[in-house]
């Protein structure tokens, strides 16, 4: 019933900057908690950043902290993930996750399909 998918993936080099979008297919997005992930072939999904539902609880995995930069628009049900001066070690395929916290819609877990951000060496 609900869905949400990535956009933004690509190719850059490293010290490059990417920014990723989430659509959110909901009814209202201050019902959901977001946050991106990212996995590489062979390691478990990680996660990256993480945003509460509106906005105000921000926390960032060590490893991208002061060059990630997550956020959201509730109004136009859209989250995003800044990536500044990126690494060869952030290659990976990043994944958008909404989960339901208020009581309609509490328990349901969304994820995107995914998309490659590639940061060649």
């Amino acid at each position: 019933q609900f869905q949400v998918e990535e956009s933004g993936g690509g190719l850059v080099q490293p010290g490059g900057s990417l920014r990723l979008s989430c659509t959110a297919s909901v009814w209202g997005a201050h019902d959901w908690a977001m946050s991106w992930h990212r996995q590489v072939p062979g390691k478990e999904r990680e996660l990256v950043a993480s945003i509460s539902r509106l906005g105000s609880n921000i926390e960032y995995a060590e490893s991208v902290k002061g060059r990630f930069t997550i956020s959201r628009d509730n109004d136009n049900k859209m989250m995003y993930l800044q990536m500044n001066n990126l690494k060869p070690e952030d290659t990976a395929v990043y994944y958008c996750r909404a989960e339901g916290i208020t009581p309609h819609v509490r328990g349901e877990i969304l994820w995107g399909r995914g998309t490659q951000v590639t940061v060649s060496t």
